[in-house]
C-alpha cells in the first residue's frame, strides 16, 4: 500500500492506474478504524481493482462544542489495518492541503431536503461539511465505485443526492451496518464509552429491534415511537430522535410500505445512531 500526503501525489499514482484501464474504488473514513470500516474496503475490492481509503479527520463537519480536538487519531494502527485489508492507496493529507486558505472562506457544497432535520437538525452544518470534503475527495480521486456504510443512513442518502445532482459518474454502494456480538453498530466514537456505558449501548439495537416489530405487526407508529424513547430513556439514554422514515427519508404515508427506523441518542460522552428498515404493512 502507498501512503500519499499530498494532492499531486495522488493525482499523479492515479492517472497511472486510470491510463491501464483500471477501475479505482474509494473509500472515505476520519480513521480510528474498525471492523465496520474494514468491511467497506473489502467490498470496494471487490467492485475495483484499485482500492482508495482517505483518512482525514474533517474539521468542516464537526460543529462548536464537537469533539474535533478529542476525536482518536490512531494513525499508525489505521495504516497497518488498511494494508492488512488490502488497500492499495491511503491518502491521508494534512487539513491544510485541503483547506489551504481556512475554513472560513471555502467553498461549500450543500444538500438540501435530504440533508435537514434527523442528525441534520441536531448538527447544523455538519452536512454541509460532509458533502463539502467528499466532494473534494470525488474530485480528486475521480473513482468509478464509493462505499459508505448504512449505519450513517442520512449521510448516505445525501451522498446519493449530490452525485446525482451534480452528475458524477460514480456508483455509490451502500454496506450493512456492522455489529458487535451484542447488537451495538460498531462506531469510531464506541471508544467513548466507560465499561459501563458499553453494557448499557447494546439496549439502542434491541429497543429498535422491538419497535420494529411493532410497527411490522401494523400498531400505530405515534404510540409506539413514544414508548421507544421512554424505553431510551429508561434504559439511561437521552434521546436525540427517534423517527421512522420513508427509505428515501422522506415522510412516510398510508402507501409507504418500505421504511426506516432512525435513532440517535446520547449515552455518557459518546452519540449513538442506528437504523433498522422496516416493512409497513397495507394497513399502517
Amino acid at each position: 500500500m502507498r501512503t500519499l500526503r499530498e494532492i499531486d501525489q495522488l493525482r499523479s499514482t492515479l492517472r497511472e492506474h486510470r491510463q491501464q484501464g483500471l477501475r479505482i474504488a474509494l473509500v472515505p473514513t476520519m480513521g480510528n478504524l474498525h471492523a465496520g470500516h474494514l468491511a467497506l474496503v473489502a467490498c470496494a475490492r471487490q467492485h475495483a481493482d484499485i482500492v482508495v481509503s482517505s483518512l482525514f479527520v474533517n474539521p468542516m463537519q464537526f460543529g462548536p462544542g464537537e469533539d474535533l480536538d478529542g476525536y482518536p487519531r490512531t494513525f499508525s494502527a489505521d495504516q497497518a489495518q488498511l494494508t492488512e485489508a488490502g488497500c492499495d492507496v491511503l491518502f491521508a493529507p494534512a487539513v491544510s492541503a485541503l483547506y489551504p486558505n481556512g475554513l472560513d472562506t471555502q467553498t461549500r457544497v450543500h444538500v438540501p431536503v435530504v440533508g435537514e432535520g434527523l442528525c441534520g437538525g441536531s448538527r447544523p452544518g455538519h452536512f454541509d461539511g460532509v458533502s463539502t470534503v467528499v466532494s473534494m475527495l470525488f474530485n480528486l480521486v475521480q473513482p468509478d465505485v464509493a462505499c459508505f456504510g448504512e449505519k450513517d443512513y442520512q449521510q448516505l442518502a445525501v451522498i446519493r443526492k449530490l452525485v446525482r445532482d451534480l452528475h458524477m459518474p460514480i456508483e455509490i454502494i451502500g454496506v450493512p451496518i456492522v455489529r458487535a456480538a451484542d447488537g451495538l453498530a460498531l462506531s469510531s466514537r464506541n471508544g467513548y464509552l466507560s465499561s459501563e456505558e458499553r453494557a448499557q449501548a447494546p439496549a439502542l439495537f434491541r429497543i429498535l429491534c422491538t419497535l420494529r416489530d411493532a410497527l411490522e405487526r401494523g400498531e400505530p407508529m405515534e404510540d409506539l415511537l413514544h414508548q421507544g424513547k421512554t424505553l431510551l430513556a429508561d434504559a439511561g439514554f437521552t434521546p436525540d430522535y427517534l423517527e421512522l422514515r420513508d427509505v428515501s427519508l422522506a415522510p412516510v404515508d398510508p402507501t409507504t410500505r418500505h421504511a426506516v427506523l432512525l435513532a440517535a441518542a446520547k449515552l455518557g460522552p459518546a452519540r449513538l445512531i442506528d437504523n433498522l428498515t422496516v416493512q409497513l404493512p397495507a394497513s399502517q
